[in-house]
């Protein structure tokens, strides 16, 4: 089957166990796919509202034929199992606030330049605006898409929250959720191709991969929000409200 060309054999196991859980407890609303590169690898740009957002993206990338590939945090890969599962599945540590840090975005860049596609949340984290709307974003997106010379592609969800709101431990499996998926066209950074990599430019950069996140959210939700952005950088400490509960 195509949807299983290039996927490591631990996606594979993965996925044959997953998939149908997901096909039974969401319903789908996928847009935009025709606008994912064909060939090649690229960097893909999803806005991050739920601990369950790697699962429901993986399934739209996997019903897509592309093999999931994330970022993920390095303490993740230490847990006794689920470490050897992100390992086989080709996942990516990061290592935050270390030397280690440019070590994972040099491998993500091989990764892409090699015609794989690497799926790096911009927030770096999931939000903590309020109403679950797309934060400030950190360089790692864009620096690895212009490194690379590969596509960057905007990619805004909506739904999962109604399954597990961001920070909460509660699930709401049922009545089944729709998960909303929106794929932007490849941003245009046209005008900062071929120089220097400050990081000057990587904030212009990234401020105009969080405008078209915003403005595909938007789309879906059909409303604009209310407030200016959350500063992902001058977060400290958020707990989550979900309005659900009160």
């Amino acid at each position: 089957m195509g949807r299983w060309s290039g996927m490591p054999q631990t996606t594979r196991w993965v996925v044959r166990v997953l998939r149908p859980w997901l096909m039974l407890l969401t319903k789908r609303d996928w847009q935009g796919a025709e606008k994912l590169p064909s060939a090649g690898g690229y960097v893909l740009a999803p806005n991050h509202i739920s601990h369950l957002d790697p699962f429901l993206i993986s399934h739209f990338m996997v019903d897509h034929g592309i093999a999931p590939r994330f970022l993920g945090k390095h303490t993740l890969f230490t847990i006794p199992l689920f470490g050897r599962i992100l390992t086989g599945a080709e996942q990516i540590p990061v290592y935050r606030g270390t030397g280690e840090a440019a070590k994972s975005l040099s491998v993500a860049v091989a990764a892409v330049e090699a015609g794989k596609v690497v799926t790096i949340y911009p927030e770096g984290t999931i939000t903590r605006d309020p109403e679950a709307w797309p934060m400030t974003g950190r360089t790692g997106a864009v620096r690895v898409a212009l490194s690379s010379g590969r596509p960057l592609i905007p990619m805004a969800q909506w739904g999962t929250q109604d399954i597990l709101w961001p920070y909460s431990k509660r699930l709401r499996l049922f009545p089944r959720k729709t998960i909303h998926v929106r794929i932007g066209d490849p941003l245009d950074l046209s005008d900062l191709e071929s120089r220097e990599l400050t990081e000057d430019l990587l904030h212009v950069a990234t401020e105009r991969l969080m405008d078209a996140l915003t403005a595909l959210v938007a789309d879906i939700r059909g409303e604009l929000p209310s407030g200016p952005r959350v500063e992902v950088r001058e977060v400290q400490r958020w707990t989550s409200i979900d309005p659900k509960e009160n």
